[in-house]
């Protein structure tokens, strides 16, 4: 069976810092490209940041109050938000894609999906 599992969500306060998982079971994240993505309530779900298989890509992308980066336990990907605000509120999910791309902007693309984890900003 193939899964991602994120992990990291919670209540946090405006102006501070979170740091979200992607773990992979049965799947070697190290050869899919992977994609953070969120949904707010009332919204459709959104790209945040993505990163392409570890071959070909950096092993960390910044862009903004955002990082993904590939974790030095295996299998997991993390994405950091600096600096949260409500807007940053919603459920995160990861996704995988097995040609190991980047396309933050087409979620259709990617072919594994997480559960989701919840994150609310409040102070």
């Amino acid at each position: 069976q193939r899964d991602l599992v994120e992990s990291g969500g919670g209540l946090v306060q405006p102006g501070t810092s979170l740091r979200l998982s992607c773990t992979g079971s049965g799947l070697a994240l190290d050869f899919y490209g992977i994609g953070w993505f969120r949904q707010g309530s009332g919204k459709a779900r959104e790209g945040v940041l993505c990163i392409g298989k570890k071959s070909t890509s950096p092993e960390e992308v910044k862009q903004g109050r955002f990082t993904v980066s590939r974790g030095m336990e295996k299998n997991t990907v993390y994405l950091q938000i600096d600096n949260m605000t409500s807007d940053d509120a919603g459920t995160y999910y990861c996704a995988a894609d097995r040609k190991g791309e980047t396309h933050c902007h087409i979620p259709s693309w990617y072919d594994y999906w997480g559960q989701g984890t919840q994150v609310t900003v409040s102070s």
